[in-house]
């Protein structure tokens, strides 16, 4: 008898899976990422094509997103408050080293004509600063042509006047808008970096008001304070303030036109020494009761 053979066959069953649907949650999540894209670099091309002072407007509705100008229904972020970048919108890192510096001494034996001099020189260099500082500025850049600057009898003229369409107060009003307030209250930080003292000066054009018992003349000399006190908010000292004064329509900026826009300006002198003693001078004449007065005899 043969041998058995007892070997198991062996059996291979060899299954054929069929190419499944696979999951498509990534197609959608890269149409989103598309679609993203392309809806940030439309962005950036519309940035791209806006005007600055179109881009200026547009950055200061995200800071204060409000129907009407100026009038948020939460007030914004004070300026120089809070954390983060810094919030203000004149640099006035690197300004000129003589700005400062020290001033040289001034020997004891220096005339008056040494003495104007060195103020004179002092105002270039707080004009020059100043200059540099707002042309750094993109914050400014729309409001450039509307501050001017230049150096007349008194001392150092700074104008902050009104545009068209961008002005420095509410209409009728004086309380200022907020880059108004900011402008200002940067303008105190490098102002106080010079001893002369600060005359305001109000202007409006040649509207009338609505109101009678309120005209330009009281309106002018309200914003003139407004000035004041924005400069102080930025840290000028309050003796440093010589003169607050409202012209209302009397002193045009455009003679030809008395009711343009840039009529409405507020004037900022950093009087020289010869201005402040004749502004003294003249105070203190003021305040001299008439010759005949001081004859007359007692009862």
């Amino acid at each position: 008898m043969g041998v058995e053979d007892k070997t198991q066959p062996i059996i291979v069953k060899k299954k054929v899976v069929q190419g499944g649907h696979h999951g498509g949650s990534w197609k959608v999540a890269f149409a989103d990422f598309a679609l993203a894209m392309m809806a940030f670099f439309l962005l950036l091309w519309l940035l791209a094509a806006l005007e600055a002072d179109e881009r200026a407007a547009l950055s200061e509705y995200f800071q204060n997103p409000s129907a009407f100008e100026g009038e948020a229904m939460a007030p914004s972020q004070a300026i120089g408050d809070g954390i983060g970048a810094d919030p203000s919108i004149i640099d006035f890192e690197g300004l000129p080293d003589r700005l400062d510096a020290p001033p040289e001494p001034v020997p004891d034996d220096a005339d008056d004509e040494t003495l104007l001099e060195r103020d004179r020189e002092r105002l270039e260099s707080l004009q020059e600063a100043l200059e540099e500082a707002i042309d750094r500025s993109q914050a400014l850049e729309p409001f450039k042509d509307q501050l001017l600057m230049d150096i007349t009898p008194e001392g150092l003229r700074i104008q902050i006047i009104d545009a068209e369409n961008r002005p420095m107060f509410a209409t009728a009003s004086a309380r200022p808008l907020d880059h108004a307030s900011g402008i200002l209250r940067e303008l105190a930080g490098l102002i106080n970096e010079v001893p002369n003292r600060i005359s305001i000066t109000g202007h409006t054009d040649a509207r009338p008001l609505q109101r009678e018992d309120y005209t330009n003349w009281e309106l002018s000399t309200d914003r003139a304070n407004a000035a004041r006190r924005e400069l102080i908010a930025g840290g000028t000292e309050p003796e440093q303030i010589a003169r607050v004064v409202g012209l209302s329509d009397t002193v045009p900026f455009d003679r030809n036109n008395p009711e343009a826009a840039v009529n409405r300006r507020i004037t900022l002198i950093v009087l020289n020494q010869e201005a402040e003693e004749a502004m003294r001078e003249g105070i203190e004449t003021e305040g001299t009761p008439p010759a005949d007065a001081l004859d007359a005899p007692e009862d």
